[in-house]
């Protein structure tokens, strides 16, 4: 029989419960801004990538199914964060754009997730980090690597 303590859990089980927490922890120090998790992780990859990239574009960074994406640019829309437009190269493609408000609120959700990340992260020393940011990118890379061989099956 297996426990639930942290301590039995497999690799796997420890990346899924990191992730929901770290995850846990950014949402409730970022709600207050009005934002949920699907809010500002577009607003936050949107910085990431560049102002005017494609839905789809956003969408494929996200690794979300357009029409999860298609609800959440709505709401940020709404806020009057972010405005939408059609390309000027191709009319069925429409780009994001975030708004002077949209800016204004990533210099406030930027310093909120510095601070989280500075706290879950606290008492892990360089070397530490280094090397599970490198077991991390392994880890990432061999399940890419495995599901684009696997496709084929």
């Amino acid at each position: 029989m297996t426990s639930s303590h942290p301590e039995h859990m497999s690799i796997a089980e420890h990346l899924g419960r990191t992730a929901r927490l770290w995850r846990r922890v950014a949402d409730s120090e970022l709600a207050p801004l009005g934002l949920s998790y699907p809010r500002w992780s577009a607003l936050w990859m949107l910085r990431r990538l560049g102002d005017g990239i494609s839905q789809s574009e956003l969408a494929q960074a996200l690794e979300i199914e357009l029409g999860s994406l298609m609800r959440t640019l709505k709401h940020l829309e709404t806020q009057g964060l972010i405005t939408r437009r059609c390309s000027p190269e191709d009319k069925r493609t429409r780009t994001v754009h975030v708004t002077d408000s949209g800016c204004e609120l990533m210099t406030r959700i930027e310093a909120r997730v510095l601070r989280v990340r500075k706290h879950l992260l606290a008492g892990i020393d360089a070397e530490d980090f280094d090397a599970l940011e490198r077991v991390l990118v392994t880890i990432n890379q061999n399940a890419m690597d495995y599901t684009a061989t696997t496709k084929d099956d």
